[in-house]
């Protein structure tokens, strides 16, 4: 909020009494704390919850004799926006709103800036309306920029004029250049959009650009077929990859900086029937709490999770497939028992998530340190946890099983489609049935769910979605009242739904350009199966995953579809989302 003189002050406070929207007592004694930490007054009512911000900025609207206008949940087209640069719009906190009879609307949180008011006229070259508005109204909009590829385009098209078929032109690629400026838009809007992986693919006759968002690929635009060689080559150049290699697959690393947050990218580039196809994996740094809670774990499976990393050794082990938040399961448990009594060594392809007091160790298989041998070496510096990334066949499976053995506990990764999946695939590395039993502790399996938006619409479920939550979890619902508070507490939820009810309360998230489709983020979908003596023995039988999986569910492990639909009824995703995800692990 822009500084206020005595007079608006004043008018202000007289205003918000006479209205009955605060007393006078709580506005005494606001200015004398006020005055004690040398603090705004309404900035200290603000703070302290004792006046709603949106609220006081329409009072000082009034009192100022400026027009007011809420802006959050006002969607602003892009015609409109482009009419605005970004970096003034940020500079000044003021957006574009619509025109109005050649005279364009704009909203700023100080509205009384008349040298800011002429300048953004002068700026765009016509008058402007002005309106006031909130810092969280302007902010809004400010983050609707980030949908605005149009610069691309233009860098597109004034790099189709330069030429890249000589090697003294990789110059031009290395400094400012259009192609560098598309570049840097395409990551910044990924970043922004909080995507997980930008896809840069190559066409007969175009290149197509598309961004996984909350795990689902969407395209966000199309640039000329001409342009794909340069864009590749600056990659290649930032990544210190082989910049005349266009044969064989390449992968590397760089970093950027995005709106102060520093994003470590991996480049995964391989060669496809229209050209080389490039696939940026966005991590970053600052994005994860990797707390157990945050992430979806409730009720049964965190108490099972928590009772096996407090043994002192054996194997816990997560399942599922590429992109199912494997790996950020495992730095969640690392973070939970790490401290300065144990040494924690990690080897990983690549080092995610850089985190302090573990020491982490990057694969490197052109120099001979692979999953295997780096195991072999980490087992000599009497680590008392060592994570494993990945286990991907029987040599680093069989050492992975023998530092269980030797008292370590042993954290690591399987591609499964359900946690009773992994007992299997190790007996088909030819790990022997009896030192799968006597070493692993806990299994994870997991998937990724897209969250519901904030802005939703509560609805009744259909007959069909109905019979599907009774058969799905019907079993562990509350029969009466009474049994709410108790069932709940054990499947860690605050409210559950009587199992006899005729319908179902679900959510549903209002389609917006900021929550496509109604969801907004991810959240996980786990099953954490305790190995107990009755599951060891079907080991030693070798069972099959069906029957590991039955004997499971018997002791009370919940299955990720129904722990799917178990956040369903809490609003947290929706019944069709688990359906997508989870459909092969019932």
């Amino acid at each position: 909020m822009a500084l206020l003189t005595d007079d608006i002050q004043d008018k202000l406070i007289e205003l918000l009494i006479n209205e009955g929207l605060i007393e006078k007592s709580v506005i005494d004694d606001a200015l004398k704390r006020a005055s004690e930490n040398n603090k705004p007054l309404f900035s200290l009512l603000s703070e302290e919850g004792l006046l709603d911000n949106e609220l006081l900025v329409h009072g000082v609207a009034q009192v100022s004799g400026v027009p007011y206008v809420n802006l959050s949940n006002s969607v602003i087209s892009q015609d409109i926006l482009s009419l605005l640069s970004s970096d003034v719009a940020e500079r000044f906190m003021a957006v574009p709103l619509a025109e109005v009879q050649n005279r364009l609307a704009v909203a700023m949180i100080d509205a009384n800036n008349v040298q800011a008011v002429d300048y953004l006229s002068n700026r765009i070259q016509r008058p402007i309306k002005v309106f006031m508005a909130s810092e969280e109204s302007v902010r809004h909009v400010l983050d609707q920029y980030k949908t605005d590829l149009s610069s691309v385009n233009v860098a597109a098209e004034a790099s189709q004029e330069e030429s890249l078929s000589e090697a003294g032109n990789i110059k031009t690629i290395v400094q400012d250049s259009p192609i560098s400026r598309a570049l840097s838009t395409i990551l910044e809007y990924a970043v922004k959009s909080h995507a997980s992986d930008v896809h840069i693919e190559p066409l007969e006759k175009a290149l197509k650009i598309r961004c996984r968002v909350d795990g689902v690929l969407r395209e966000i635009m199309q640039l000329p077929k001409s342009i794909e060689p340069a864009l590749v080559s600056r990659i290649k150049i930032l990544s210190n990859l082989k910049i005349d290699e266009h044969r064989i697959p390449q992968d590397g690393q760089f970093a950027v900086n995005v709106a102060g947050k520093e994003v470590d990218l991996r480049i995964a580039i391989s060669p496809v029937v229209w050209g080389e196809q490039v696939v940026v994996r966005l991590l970053d740094k600052s994005g994860s709490s990797f707390n157990l809670e945050d992430m979806g774990y409730a009720g049964r499976a965190l108490r099972t999770i928590r009772k096996g990393i407090k043994r002192p050794n054996g194997m816990i082990l997560t399942s599922g497939p590429t992109g199912s938040g494997k790996s950020t399961s495992l730095y969640a448990l690392i973070k939970e028992i790490k401290n300065d009594t144990v040494n924690i060594v990690t080897l990983e392809d690549p080092v995610e998530y850089k985190m302090d007091g573990v020491n982490q160790i990057q694969v490197n298989a052109e120099v001979g340190l692979t999953f295997a041998s780096g195991l072999r070496s980490i087992l000599r510096q009497d680590p008392d946890i060592v994570m494993v990334g990945e286990i991907r066949d029987n040599e680093t499976a069989n050492l992975a099983i023998q530092a269980a053995l030797t008292g370590h506990l042993v954290f690591s990764t399987l591609h499964t489609n359900s946690a009773a999946g992994v007992l299997p695939r190790l007996l088909d590395m030819g790990i022997e049935p009896f030192l799968i039993a006597s070493t692993v502790n806990t299994i994870i399996g997991q998937r990724l769910v897209r969250r519901v938006a904030r802005r939703r619409d509560i609805y009744q479920s259909s007959p069909l979605e109905t019979q599907a939550i009774r058969e799905a979890v019907g079993g562990l619902l509350p029969q009466t009242k009474e049994q709410v508070a108790q069932f709940a507490q054990d499947l860690g939820y605050e409210s559950l739904p009587l199992a006899t009810q005729t319908s179902f309360a679900l959510a549903r998230g209002k389609d917006t350009p900021q929550t496509p489709r109604g969801y907004s983020g991810r959240t996980g979908l786990y099953e954490v199966m305790d190995i107990t003596e009755e599951i060891q023995n079907l080991i030693v039988k070798r069972a099959t995953s069906a029957e590991i999986q039955r004997m499971a569910i018997q002791q009370g492990m919940i299955t990720m579809r129904q722990d799917g639909y178990l956040k369903a009824l809490n609003g947290i995703t929706t019944i069709e989302e688990v359906n997508r995800v989870a459909a092969d692990t019932a």
